[in-house]
């Protein structure tokens, strides 16, 4: 008798960039290897974290034409995609994807659909057509969300019925972040303390916010600032740090296929978004056992150990200032707040319980959608 195929999974994401939940998904197939066939659809074409994909997995990046801003053509030509891959469960990214939950409207298949966040955008509230969109389209669909932020606008905004959402919070691989690291992969950073933000540079992560904050602080005790990420604001930000005389004291490492040894030569980390929800550099901050500076948005007040919630600061560069000045001129402090952040991120961060929860939904979905067929 044939042995079953391992279910295929049709991943949608509006970027493959490298980025929160393209490198969840990555580590996710690493992790379960040739248990799941894959299939990856970047709406962009950017397909940068497929180098984050392990060699052996059975995973293919199939080519559908995607026309900017022609839903109703779009609609037709995923469909179509969906009736040709016959996947056994379609999982979707964020609003960029939401025209593949439209074209799975009279369902082809299963459906799973992962909201991260928010862009600028919606900094100030959720745009009116995209809620209803949401509200239409999802209400069947099983939605996962990793922060509690986002699970009360999907009950209350989206009004999506609870009983078809899953909070699944993130998680990182602790055991990499306690490895004593390679020392010519960190900074050295010497005798001044370091400040480091690891982050994609768009608009709504505000790095500049985190740049003037920079400025403030370091007018009371000499450090330097070590920003780990690239993007469209970088030449912006660059522009700007030499703006505010900062150009001997800000490092710009651009893309780093893997930050993780970085953060060892943190003395602290620091975050000036817009908006997020539960970031994994956060995540990763803490495993490393680092205190937090950031602006109060998401999740991140209450993912942090009580300890660094005072060092959670409104959404402006003055009150940023003082947490990283806080923090700055107290090493004890430091160390005692890094060592209850790590010891919350083994409690609650864990990704092996990520992957778990991830796998059974998965299966769930694959098993039930094998009963229709």
């Amino acid at each position: 008798m044939k042995a079953k195929s391992p279910p295929l999974i049709l991943h949608v994401f509006p970027t493959f960039a490298i980025g929160g939940a393209q490198i969840r998904f990555a580590a996710f197939a690493n992790c379960f290897g040739r248990a799941y066939r894959h299939a990856v659809i970047a709406m962009d074409g950017n397909q940068t974290c497929r180098a984050r994909l392990r060699a052996d997995l059975d995973v293919s990046f199939p080519n559908v034409l995607v026309r900017k801003g022609k839903t109703i053509a779009n609609v037709r030509t995923f469909r179509h995609a969906l009736d040709n891959l016959r996947p056994d469960v379609l999982v979707t990214s964020n609003w960029g994807s939401i025209e593949w939950a439209i074209a799975n409207a009279l369902p082809v298949t299963r459906h799973v659909h992962t909201e991260d966040g928010f862009g600028p955008e919606e900094n100030e509230g959720q745009i009116t057509r995209r809620v209803v969109l949401r509200r239409l389209f999802l209400r069947r669909s099983t939605v996962v969300l990793p922060s509690r932020t986002l699970l009360s606008i999907a009950t209350q905004v989206w009004r999506l019925p609870p009983a078809r959402l899953r909070y699944i919070p993130n998680g990182v691989d602790l055991d990499r972040f306690t490895r004593r690291p390679d020392e010519s992969a960190t900074l050295q950073p010497g005798k001044q303390p370091v400040i480091g933000s690891v982050g994609v540079l768009r608009g709504e992560k505000n790095f500049g916010r985190l740049l003037r904050a920079f400025r403030l602080a370091r007018d009371s005790l000499p450090a330097r600032l070590v920003i780990v990420g690239d993007g469209p604001e970088r030449p912006r930000l660059e522009a700007l740090a030499h703006a505010l005389g900062l150009t001997g004291s800000v490092r710009f490492t651009g893309q780093v296929s893997d930050p993780t040894p970085l953060y060892h030569s943190f003395d602290l980390f620091a975050l000036g978004s817009d908006t997020e929800q539960m970031p994994f550099s956060v995540i990763e901050a803490m495993a490393a056992g680092l205190p937090v500076a950031a602006t109060d948005v998401g999740d991140i007040r209450p993912m942090l150990s009580a300890e660094n919630r005072p060092y959670v600061s409104g959404c402006n560069h003055v009150s940023l200032a003082e947490s990283l000045r806080a923090l700055l001129h107290a090493p004890g402090l430091r160390s005692r707040i890094g060592a209850a952040n790590r010891a919350k991120a083994v409690q609650e961060y864990d990704q092996e319980k990520m992957f778990l929860s991830y796998a059974a939904l998965l299966d769930a979905s694959s098993a039930e959608q094998t009963r229709h067929d």
